[in-house]
């Protein structure tokens, strides 16, 4: 693939966020950078495992290229949800970015150590949040050659 064909790649971005505030942010960053990649959300633990086993609701998701997800999570925890996804063979491929208020690092060591591929805190002010958004889109999907879905 070409790097033009690269950089003209749509990919398919799951977000698991609770956090309406948060949910709202991130789409106005996708919009304000003009970020073509599709946003999924899903609300909890959950909804998130569902989606990308492509259960229930989720029967027709498509297979995210990137997971941006939170470890303050309603039903399961990001963390728990982060130890199925890289213990799933055919799900473990999938970049999964932790972006949380956590700076505990606990947390932090916990997330490398079930193999997260990147931990970012996320920042209160809306300017630098909407930054960070496009950072993580600009690194993981422009830079860095992703797995084939």
């Amino acid at each position: 693939m070409s790097d033009n064909t690269r950089q003209l790649q749509v990919v398919d971005v799951l977000l698991v966020e609770d956090d309406e505030g948060d949910v709202l942010m991130t789409r106005e960053a996708f919009e304000y950078y003009k970020i073509r990649n599709t946003l999924h959300v899903a609300r909890d633990g959950e909804k998130a495992l569902q989606f990308v086993r492509q259960l229930g609701e989720y029967a027709d998701a498509p297979r995210p290229g990137l997971i941006l997800m939170d470890l303050n999570l309603p039903r399961r925890d990001g963390l728990e949800v982060l130890a199925e996804l890289k213990e799933d063979p055919s799900l473990r491929l999938i970049p999964v970015v932790i972006l949380t208020t956590s700076q505990a690092e606990e947390d932090i060591l916990r997330s490398y150590a079930l193999h997260a591929n990147a931990y970012v805190s996320k920042p209160v002010d809306f300017e630098r949040f909407i930054d960070v958004i496009r950072q993580i889109d600009s690194f993981f999907i422009t830079v860095v050659r992703l797995p084939p879905s």
